[in-house]
């Protein structure tokens, strides 16, 4: 999966419009709108700041694969996992490991 799509996907999963977006990494809109369009790429530091603002890696925006990463199952739990608040992470964790236990 190229950078646009990965982009295009994070947006549309977490219900966040290019607009917002854009304001959140301070660039133009017109700007995200390239990236999603996949007419343009971003630098390195705002590559950074993508990643940061959605508590992703830039390998994975990048599409950097590894052997754990090639599973589409550990991608989308990564990325359910990345958006929800810290005491649901913490429940969800807890049933993971409550998960592990029954194995």
């Amino acid at each position: 999966m190229d950078f646009a799509s990965r982009l295009k996907e994070l947006l549309h999963d977490r219900g966040i419009a290019q607009k917002d977006f854009a304001n959140g990494i301070d660039i133009a809109p017109s700007t995200a709108g390239n990236y999603v369009r996949g007419l343009r790429e971003p630098d390195y530091e705002t590559l950074k700041r993508i990643a940061s603002f959605f508590h992703v890696s830039t390998d994975f925006l990048l599409g950097v694969e590894n052997e754990k990463a090639d599973d589409a199952i550990e991608n989308e739990l990564l990325l359910i996992f990345r958006a929800l608040g810290q005491s649901q992470k913490e429940l969800l964790l807890d049933q993971g490991k409550l998960l592990l236990k029954r194995q």
